[in-house]
């Protein structure tokens, strides 16, 4: 049976409901999350919650430090904060379980019919994945943080950040026009080839049966690991590429 995304099309654009479902799901638990850890402030006595954002915090903050002068970036501890545990949680919802229901042609979703582009003998939809193994989210993600940069660039460093494209000679322009191109691809397709190649690597496990099952722990705990690293990677290079952008030293 064929897994397919249920996808509706709405004035010639086509909409990935499984998608949708997972960028709400994920933003409705980090904001729970984060709401939960600042209910009962409290110095003296902080709960479990508001130290495991505190942490958070201050791991953030160290990115930050890492990537580029603190005392200048700290302003976007906010955007790393929100980048790392967004990117997180994602990752990690669609290791426990996915849920698949049978479709047939025609059938129809808040008055729209599903889009089956192929003739298929048994239809199932794929409603609940990680929304960071869908290269659509994590592009529009990388996107939105590089053209932030060029935004913060242009705002904040104007005179520097359109003289690096000339350095360190102007012939140099074509090839800082690659890369700079290029960021939002490595960035978008990093993340999603990452958590992708998890999940499909779930779904060969899970067809070997009971004989996979320890195979299946090893691998959902490796996936942690990998989904964690991947929720680092991405905000540090955000932290990097923003920093560059907006933020001139002068030696």
């Amino acid at each position: 049976m064929d897994h397919l995304v249920p996808i509706i099309e709405i004035f010639g654009i086509e909409f990935d409901l499984s998608a949708i479902l997972m960028v709400i799901i994920s933003s409705i638990i980090v904001f729970v999350l984060a709401r939960l850890a600042v209910r009962n402030l409290s110095v003296e006595n902080p709960g479990k919650l508001q130290n495991f954002l505190e942490w958070v915090v201050e791991f953030v903050q160290s990115i930050i430090g890492m990537a580029t002068d603190f005392k200048k970036g700290r302003v976007y501890t906010g955007l790393g904060l929100a980048l790392i545990m967004y990117i997180f949680v994602s990752n990690m919802l669609g290791l426990p379980f996915g849920i698949v229901t049978e479709g047939h042609e025609g059938q129809t979703v808040f008055g729209q019919e599903l889009v089956v582009k192929e003739a298929h003998d048994h239809l199932a939809w794929l409603w609940w994945k990680s929304p960071t193994a869908d290269a659509a989210m994590t592009m529009a993600l990388a996107l939105t943080v590089i053209g932030l940069s060029h935004i913060q660039g242009l705002r904040h460093n104007r005179k520097h950040y359109l003289k690096h494209y000339f350095e360190p000679w102007p012939f140099f322009l074509p090839i800082n026009l690659i890369e700079t191109a290029a960021k939002p691809l490595t960035l978008g397709l990093r993340l999603y080839g990452n958590i992708y190649a998890g999940e499909v690597m779930i779904g060969i496990i899970l067809g070997m049966g009971w004989i996979g099952i320890p195979a299946l722990m090893v691998w959902q705990g490796f996936s942690i690991f990998v989904g964690a690293i991947q929720a680092f990677v991405f905000t540090m290079l955000t932290m990097v590429y923003i920093g560059q952008a907006s933020i001139h030293e002068d030696h």
